[in-house]
């Protein structure tokens, strides 16, 4: 750390020189600004820049390093893990960052490196054109795609980082850095599944795709249809097009006008069919699952965008995730998967979900460090609860979901899903034979692993 006159200085000319605002920790707003999404983390960064352009993010990274000090990213969504923050350091916070701009003509869309989801959908819904996202609307644009990327519409239109087009970033040294096929090639094959290991993306171009219509099957069952209704749900799926998607999704009943009273705060096996045409075409697929007695039923063409908020995560909730990618889902799995559903943390906001992934994932248009794309599907533990008394049998119960999953593990797994789970899982999300390259990236880029709040690449 700079001795605290040079230091003072260097705050005092970085709160005149950029256009967002600065928050230390005795200013009002402090707290506030250092609010993140999951509940279970509480970090006090020294430095809180709110960066309103890229010049803005040039600024802070040349005050953190010109004072030594760490520096972590926040984007625009959850950083569930808390990679968002840290302890005595400088925190970028790109939120204001959250500009669209779409090029129609182009299928293309410019995206701010702070944008959500939702910013991205909002824009690209008039002109009826789409991109894979996250599931939900509140997703940061920039880290799901740079940690790959997988969604409702993965199947058809291939993970998020398959529609990256380029990226800017500002590097370690303060320089910012346009990244194509053409143009740094090998940094532009590292932004592909490597994080913000290499710089700090300020913003993204995304390949758009025609979408003009959507539809939905959502259906709540009882919990003991589970077997039945994860089996159906897969034959379907193994047999439709990749126009197809969706989940199953064990949940706590929530208090919603669409679900009976009785219902509500009980255990339930729901499921979520996505398809990426009218809903006349989807209810000829889906029979299997429909036909299977159901509490509650909506089947419908829905806009894409509204599909997103469908199930969004709410903020200020504690949060613990995981996941296991998996060579197929045999009967001897489902049992297993159901079975374990009995002793979800309920009532909370935990989710027991295993969906399909094939179709354009399997599809890799390079040879990206996204190793999890290869694997048929993929279960996600999804712990969130309110009650800290509730941290270990929730953080538990995530983990004996991952174990039960291990027979049938590809061992791969995407990094975006998970927290701190050590370094051999790192090399599982990037891949064994791409560790070394992208070592070698990482020491061009940020010899110094100034960019260390993530799923972290030491320099070779």
């Amino acid at each position: 750390m700079a001795p605290l006159s040079k230091a003072g200085a260097a705050l005092t000319a970085l709160r005149e020189d950029l256009s967002g605002d600065v928050f230390t920790q005795d200013d009002p707003g402090y707290d506030e600004a250092r609010t993140v999404f999951n509940a279970m983390i509480d970090r006090r960064p020294a430095v809180i820049a709110q960066c309103e352009s890229a010049a803005d993010v040039v600024t802070a990274v040349r005050f953190a390093r010109d004072l030594d000090l760490k520096i972590a990213v926040r984007g625009g969504g959850h950083s569930v893990a808390g990679m968002a923050l840290n302890d005595g350091g400088l925190v970028a916070d790109l939120r204001r960052m959250h500009e669209v701009t779409v090029h129609p003509a182009a299928r293309a869309a410019h995206v701010g490196g702070g944008a959500t989801m939702s910013h991205l959908d909002r824009a690209c819904e008039p002109f009826g054109l789409a991109t894979t996202g996250g599931r939900v609307s509140t997703t940061g644009v920039g880290g799901f795609v740079l940690g790959g990327g997988t969604g409702w519409l993965d199947r058809k239109f291939g993970l998020a980082a398959d529609n990256l087009l380029g990226a800017e970033l500002v590097t370690a040294d303060g320089e910012l850095v346009h990244a194509t096929a053409e143009d740094h090639p090998e940094l532009f094959w590292g932004l592909h599944g490597g994080g913000g290991n290499f710089g700090i993306a300020t913003s993204l171009t995304l390949r758009l795709h025609e979408l003009p219509q959507m539809s939905i099957a959502f259906l709540l069952f009882l919990p003991e249809r589970g077997p039945e209704v994860v089996r159906a749900f897969r034959d379907v799926i193994e047999a439709g097009p990749s126009d197809l998607g969706g989940g199953v999704i064990y949940l706590t009943g929530p208090p919603e006008e669409f679900v009976p009273p009785h219902l509500v705060g009980l255990l339930l096996c729901g499921v979520l069919l996505t398809y990426t045409g009218p809903v006349e075409g989807l209810r000829e697929l889906a029979a299997p699952v429909l036909e299977i007695p159901h509490e509650v039923e909506m089947v419908m063409d829905i806009p894409y965008a509204e599909l997103q908020c469908m199930l969004d995560d709410p903020p200020g909730m504690r949060n613990y995730w995981s996941a296991e990618y998996l060579t197929g889902v045999p009967d001897a799995f489902v049992d297993v998967f159901c079975a374990r559903a009995d002793s979800m943390p309920v009532p909370t906001g935990t989710q027991h979900v295993v969906w399909p992934q094939g179709g354009a994932i399997a599809q890799a248009p390079g040879d990206y460090p996204l190793p999890f794309r290869d694997a048929p599907w993929a279960v996600h533990p999804f712990g969130v609860w309110e009650d800290e008394a509730d941290d270990e049998r929730c953080r538990q119960w995530v983990k004996d979901v991952r174990a039960d999953a291990r027979p049938w593990s590809t061992g791969a797994v995407y990094l975006n899903f998970t927290g701190d789970e050590g370094s051999d899982r790192v090399v599982a999300g990037l891949g064994e034979k791409n560790v070394a390259r992208l070592a070698a990236l990482k020491r061009q880029y940020d010899p110094d692993n100034v960019f260390r709040f993530n799923h972290n690449i030491q320099p070779a």
